[in-house]
């Protein structure tokens, strides 16, 4: 039409109309209260079952729950998760059961905090804590590994790689008849990670972080 107006539609409006109705939109906003949020000074409580960074879990003795079974990675629709399973042994065991995950990354680059990893875990090795603040000024130290997502220790805990409870198998850890590690147990050698023997009985180094970290309760 000749006058920019719709035929049939009798609230149709001249073009002269149209942008001051957009911009009616902008001037209520301006009289409106902001919301500034104060962060980082203050950081807004998250909701109980937030989805922040992963964390692996462990056992109450220190053994880790983690199997290697790469069933996270398979349910990862972004792709972002990394699993290589290894055999545990007499020697060096790091879970109750025969295989552990022996290398353990997420990209945080891919990961879209969907959950559907910890859903799949059938050990409810992983889990999602509350933490948010993942920004970093690289690219390589958002790939998160298996020591830097692993558990903080806890009292009444060895760090792994140890023996199992004595008199208790892997079915006994998972019906939580394990609360704490065995009296007198001592932390293997870890050879994989080329250890040498005289090294079985010391902490780890820098780039082990989870084994200084002992949480009180």
């Amino acid at each position: 039409m000749p006058d920019g107006s719709i035929p049939g539609n009798e609230n149709s409006r001249t073009p002269l109309l149209g942008p001051v109705a957009g911009f009616g939109v902008t001037f209520k906003a301006m009289f409106k209260k902001r919301l500034t949020e104060q962060y980082p000074e203050y950081k807004k409580p998250t909701a109980p079952r937030f989805h922040g960074r992963h964390q692996l879990n462990r056992h109450p003795d220190g053994l880790e729950k983690c199997i290697g079974c790469e069933l996270c990675a398979w349910a990862c629709p972004a792709d972002a998760i990394y699993v290589e399973g290894a055999d545990n042994t007499d020697e060096e065991r790091y879970s109750p059961g025969e295989r552990y995950g022996r290398v353990y990354q997420i990209n945080y680059l891919r990961c879209i905090l969907c959950g559907l990893c910890v859903e799949a875990c059938p050990t409810r090795a992983l889990t999602m804590t509350n933490e948010y603040e993942l920004a970093d000024s690289s690219r390589e130290s958002l790939i998160y590994t298996k020591e830097e997502l692993l558990a903080g220790l806890e009292e009444g805990m060895v760090d792994s790689p140890h023996a199992i409870f004595p008199g208790m198998d892997e079915q006994d850890y998972y019906r939580g008849l394990v609360t704490e590690a065995a009296p007198g147990t001592e932390r293997q050698t870890a050879v994989s990670k080329g250890e040498a023997p005289q090294e079985g009985a010391s902490d780890f180094g820098p780039n082990e972080p989870a084994s200084e970290r002992v949480i009180k309760k």
